[in-house]
């Protein structure tokens, strides 16, 4: 069996085993937290709280936490979606009406678990203790996307890779941005140990004049 077929088995097998073993609350739960993470709402309100209540702290982790988040979006719903046309998990894989309420964009990858990913990649890189406790929605964001049958497990695996690559990208993006302009600009000629100058694309050059005879004649 390839690794491919294999898989696509597991894909299978997680989506139906959490669609029919999740219990009535927990199910009731999943829908919950869906529901406020639709359209980015429970993010954007997250963002809030941290900013009025974190302080400069707080204020930084909201700023790099939204930024990550859209990028993450542009990037699994503005572009992988586009290039990936995978279809969702059948409808009879899921014996639940929650079914019907998915989208009928590309499956590939998880645009909700991409921003949950990201917005708490990032809070927790300026924030650790508030990311922690971000991450508990979010993890619950991404059980829910197979739970109801709107996602495979390797949609959503992909979708946290987006996501922790987008937080990744905002908090060192500017600082790859600035050594890249520092390595591109051209050095100034700077002064070198011994008197001697070194400037772009030059050697090492002594500062003292050419030596020339002081007879006229031919140097030896």
């Amino acid at each position: 069996m390839g690794f491919c077929t294999m898989l696509r088995a597991s894909d299978r097998r997680l989506v139906q085993r959490l669609a029919a073993g999740t219990t009535p609350g927990v199910h009731r739960l999943l829908s919950a937290v869906e529901e406020c993470a639709e359209g980015t709402k429970l993010w954007c309100g997250a963002s809030v709280v941290l900013a009025t209540a974190g302080g400069r702290r707080g204020r930084r982790a909201a700023a790099a936490a939204m930024a990550a988040l859209t990028v993450a979006q542009t990037v699994s719903n503005g572009l992988c979606k586009h290039l990936v046309r995978r279809p969702r998990p059948p409808k009879e894989w899921v014996p639940h009406d929650e079914v019907e309420d998915r989208p009928d964009s590309s499956s590939f990858p998880s645009g909700h678990t991409a921003a949950a990913a990201a917005f708490t990649a990032a809070v927790f890189s300026a924030w650790p203790l508030a990311g922690v406790l971000c991450a508990v929605p979010a993890a619950l964001v991404a059980v829910e996307r197979v739970q109801s049958g709107a996602h495979y497990p390797t949609d959503v695996a992909a979708g946290a890779v987006i996501g922790l690559g987008s937080a990744w990208i905002v908090r060192h993006g500017p600082e790859m941005a600035k050594a890249r302009r520092f390595l591109s600009s051209p050095l100034s000629t700077y002064s070198a140990p011994g008197g001697l100058r070194q400037g772009p694309g030059r050697g090492a050059e002594s500062s003292a004049e050419p030596a020339t005879c002081e007879n006229g004649g031919d140097g030896v």
